[in-house]
C-alpha cells in the first residue's frame, strides 16, 4: 500500500523511522518543485538513494573522490564496451584499478549524502511505493536508518545558518587573497581545497562539482569564509529558466522517469508535456506519455502518443505492442491485430510477450486454437527464464476454456510455484480446485491470495464460495461482505449467496434486501426472483 503525504505535516526523519520501524521493502520518492529524490529500502535499511539531476554515476563518485583517475576511468569504460555484461564496478575492481572495500565504502557515502542533503528539504512531498528496487547498481547497502537521524538533524540545524549567507547555489563569489594571506587564523582541510577554486566565474555547484567535497562540506566551508570576511558575492550564474534548451530538455527527462518509475504518473506526464513542447519531435516523449495514460486507463489519448511515435521509421516494437493493447482495450481487434503484426516485423517476433498479447487478442476474439498456437509460441522464447506470471494466467484460462482442466490446474500450481505472491493467479488456482471439487484445497489457495493481495473482491469472494460448500456460513457472510465492500457490482451470485445465509439467520429484511441487489444485476434470474417473492409473501 503506498504512504504518502506533505514534508510540512512529516518529515522525512519521521518518515524513515516509520518506513525502518514497518521493515518496509520498497521506494520512498522525495519531490520539491524540480528536485527529485529516492531512497530505496530492503526489510526497513537503507539500500540506496538517488537524486534526479545530480551527478551520482559511479565513474562521477569516484572521479570526484579521487578514487580513480580520468585514464583509469577510460581503460574501464573502453573494458566495459567489451564486457557488456559486466557493470563498470566490477570491471575497475578486476583490473586492479580499485578494491572492491574501496568501491563499497565511496557508494555508500555517496547514499548516506544523499540522504543528508534530502534531510534539508522541509517543503514538497513524499511517496513511499512498496516493492520497487533500484535498477542494478554495482553495489547496494545496508544502512540503519535510525544511524543517519543524529548527523542529519545536525546538518539541518547548520544548514539554517549556512543558509544565511549562501541561499543558493547559484551565488558566484570571489576570495579577497591579500586578507587570506594576512590573516593568522587557520583554514580547515575543506576550506583549502575550495580556495584555488574561488575565482569570481565558478557558481557553488561548480564548486561542488570540482572540488570532489560534498554540497555539506562545501556550504559550511564557504560559510567560515564568509564570516570571516575572506569572500564577497560577485553575483549569479543564469537562472535555470535561462539555461540551454537542450539542459532543460534532459532535466525534465530525467525528472519524468524518475516519477513514472514511482508511480507518480501526474507528475510524470507534466515532465514529458514540457520535454514535448521543447522538442516537438521528441519520439520518445511521445512514448512515455503513452505508458502514462495506459496506466491510467485513458485508451483515446495512449492511442494518440504512441501513433505519433510510431510515425519514425525506426520506431521500436515496443511502440506498436503498447499501441496494440490500446487499441485491443477499446475494442478495435483488427486496429490491434495490425499494430501487433508491425512489432512482429520489427523485431517483436523474438519477444514472448508479444506472442501472449496475439494470445490475448485471439482469446478477446473467440479464438481458443488461434490463443493456443500463440502460448505455445511464447514460452521456448523465454529461454531459459520462467515463463512470466501473465503467460501462466492465459495458458491456464485457454486449457480451462478448451475443457482441459487438469492442464490448467497443473499450469496454475506450475505459475504459483514460480510467482508465489502473484495473488490472481492463486485466485484462478482456487477458482479451478473448486469447480473440480477440490474444496480444502481451493480454501487453501484462496486463503494464500489473500493474504498477498487483501484488495481484491474476488478473492473474498471466492474464498467466501468454499466456505458456503463447506457449510460455514457465518464466515462465507464475512468473505462476501469483504468482496462487496471492495466492488459492490462484483456479480448477482455473492448478493445472492448473501440472501441465502441471512435468511438462515431469520434476517429477513436483510435478506430481501440483498436479493434486491442480486436482482438488480441480474433481472432475469428467475430462481433470485422467486425467492423475494416468496419472502415478501411471509412478511
Amino acid at each position: 500500500m503506498a504512504i504518502k503525504g506533505s514534508l510540512k505535516e512529516a518529515s522525512l526523519p519521521d518518515v524513515l523511522q516509520l518506513l525502518s520501524m514497518g521493515k518496509k521493502t520498497g521506494c520512498l520518492s522525495v519531490t520539491h518543485r524540480n528536485n527529485f529524490g529516492s531512497i530505496y529500502f530492503d526489510k526497513g535499511r537503507i539500500c540506496y538513494a538517488s537524486i534526479v539531476n545530480r551527478r551520482d554515476r559511479l565513474g562521477d563518485i569516484l572521479l570526484k573522490s579521487g578514487a580513480i583517475s580520468p585514464a583509469q576511468l577510460d581503460e574501464a569504460i573502453a573494458a566495459q564496451g567489451k564486457q557488456r555484461d559486466k557493470r563498470l564496478g566490477e570491471i575497475l575492481v578486476s583490473l586492479g584499478i580499485i578494491s572492491r572495500e574501496a568501491l563499497h565504502d565511496q557508494i555508500r557515502v555517496q547514499i548516506e549524502e544523499a540522504v543528508y542533503f534530502l534531510f534539508t528539504w522541509s517543503q514538497g512531498t513524499f511517496n513511499f511505493e512498496p516493492d520497487l528496487a533500484p535498477e542494478e547498481q554495482d553495489f547496494l547497502v545496508s544502512i540503519n536508518p535510525e544511524s543517519l537521524l543524529l548527523e542529519g538533524a545536525r546538518r539541518v540545524d547548520e544548514w539554517g545558518l549556512i543558509e544565511k549567507k549562501i541561499p543558493s547555489f547559484d551565488i558566484v563569489f570571489d576570495v579577497d587573497r591579500r586578507r587570506v594571506e594576512e590573516s593568522r587564523g587557520s583554514l580547515s582541510k575543506e576550506q583549502e581545497v575550495l580556495l584555488p577554486l574561488i575565482d569570481g566565474r565558478r557558481d557553488v555547484t561548480v564548486l561542488v562539482e570540482e572540488s570532489g567535497l560534498v554540497e555539506f562540506e562545501v556550504g559550511k566551508a564557504l560559510y567560515g569564509l564568509a564570516t570571516a570576511g575572506f569572500l564577497h558575492r560577485v553575483g549569479k550564474t543564469k537562472a535555470a529558466e535561462v539555461m540551454a534548451p537542450d539542459a532543460r530538455v534532459e532535466e525534465h527527462r530525467n525528472l519524468g522517469i524518475a516519477f513514472y518509475k514511482t508511480g507518480m504518473l501526474d507528475e510524470a506526464e507534466r515532465e514529458f508535456r514540457r520535454v514535448a513542447d521543447l522538442r516537438p519531435g521528441d519520439l520518445q516523449a511521445r512514448f512515455v506519455l503513452g505508458l502514462v495514460h495506459l496506466r491510467l486507463g485513458r485508451w483515446d489519448g495512449a492511442v494518440a502518443d504512441f501513433e505519433a511515435a510510431s510515425h519514425s521509421r525506426l520506431a521500436a516494437p515496443a511502440v506498436f505492442h503498447n499501441l496494440a493493447f490500446a487499441f485491443e482495450r477499446r475494442g478495435e481487434f483488427a486496429k490491434a491485430r495490425d499494430a501487433l503484426r508491425e512489432a512482429m516485423t520489427r523485431g517483436g517476433d523474438r519477444d514472448p510477450r508479444v506472442h501472449v498479447s496475439l494470445a490475448v487478442l485471439a482469446l478477446r476474439e473467440g479464438s481458443l486454437e488461434g490463443a493456443d498456437t500463440a502460448l505455445q509460441a511464447a514460452r521456448p522464447l523465454f529461454g531459459e527464464n520462467t515463463p512470466s506470471a501473465v503467460w501462466f494466467h492465459f495458458a491456464a484460462l485457454t486449457a480451462w476454456l478448451g475443457g482441459r482442466t487438469d492442464e490448467a490446474v497443473e499450469l496454475l500450481r506450475e505459475g504459483t510455484s514460480a510467482y508465489p505472491h502473484a495473488a490472481v493467479l492463486h485466485n484462478n488456482l482456487a477458482v479451478a480446485l473448486e469447480r473440480k471439487g477440490q474444496n480444502a484445497e481451493a480454501m487453501a489457495a484462496a486463503e494464500r491470495g489473500i493474504a498477498e493481495d487483501p484488495g481484491i473482491a474476488t478473492l473474498y469472494k471466492n474464498h467466501g464460495d468454499c466456505l458456503y460448500r463447506a457449510g460455514r456460513f457465518d464466515e462465507a457472510f464475512d468473505a462476501y461482505q469483504r468482496a462487496v465492500k471492495l466492488n459492490e457490482r462484483l456479480g448477482p451470485d455473492v448478493w445472492f449467496k448473501l440472501g441465502n445465509i441471512r435468511l438462515k439467520r431469520r434476517e429477513r429484511a436483510d435478506a430481501i434486501q440483498s436479493w434486491e441487489r442480486a436482482l438488480a444485476l441480474d433481472p432475469g434470474n428467475r430462481i433470485v426472483r422467486q425467492n423475494l417473492e416468496a419472502a415478501k409473501g411471509l412478511s
